[in-house]
C-alpha cells in the first residue's frame, strides 16, 4: 500500500448539550467564509448521531505540515476569526486533532 502526498486533518469538537445549533449557526454566519479564505474548502463537516453525541467533526486536506502551519497562522492573525473563536469557545468542552494519511490500496 502506498501512502499519498499530503494528509487530512480531522478536528473533533465536543460541545455542551444543546450547543450544536448555536455552534453551527455561528460558524455559518461568522466562521465559514473566514476559515475558507485561509484554509480553502473543507473536505467535509459532520455531526454525530450515534455514539458520542454533541460532536462536530470537520476534515481539512493539506499538502504538507508547512502549508498547514502557514495557513493556520494566517487564520489566527485574522481579527474576524479571533472574534468568531471568542464567540464559540464557551460552547466547546474539548477538542481533538488527528492527522491521517490516505492509503492507496491499489498500486
Amino acid at each position: 500500500m502506498a501512502q499519498s502526498a499530503g494528509f487530512v486533518e480531522m478536528r473533533e469538537y465536543d460541545l455542551v448539550v444543546g450547543g450544536i445549533g448555536k455552534f453551527l449557526a455561528a460558524y455559518r454566519e461568522h466562521g465559514y467564509q473566514i476559515q475558507r479564505l485561509h484554509l480553502g474548502e473543507p473536505v467535509g463537516w459532520y455531526t454525530t448521531e450515534v455514539g458520542e453525541l454533541n460532536q462536530v467533526v470537520h476534515l481539512w486536506r493539506y499538502p504538507s505540515f508547512e502549508d498547514r502551519a502557514e495557513r493556520r497562522t494566517r487564520l489566527f492573525e485574522d481579527p474576524d476569526w479571533l472574534g468568531y473563536v471568542a464567540m464559540t469557545t464557551p460552547l466547546i468542552i474539548a477538542q481533538r486533532s488527528r492527522i491521517m494519511y490516505e492509503l492507496h490500496l491499489q498500486s
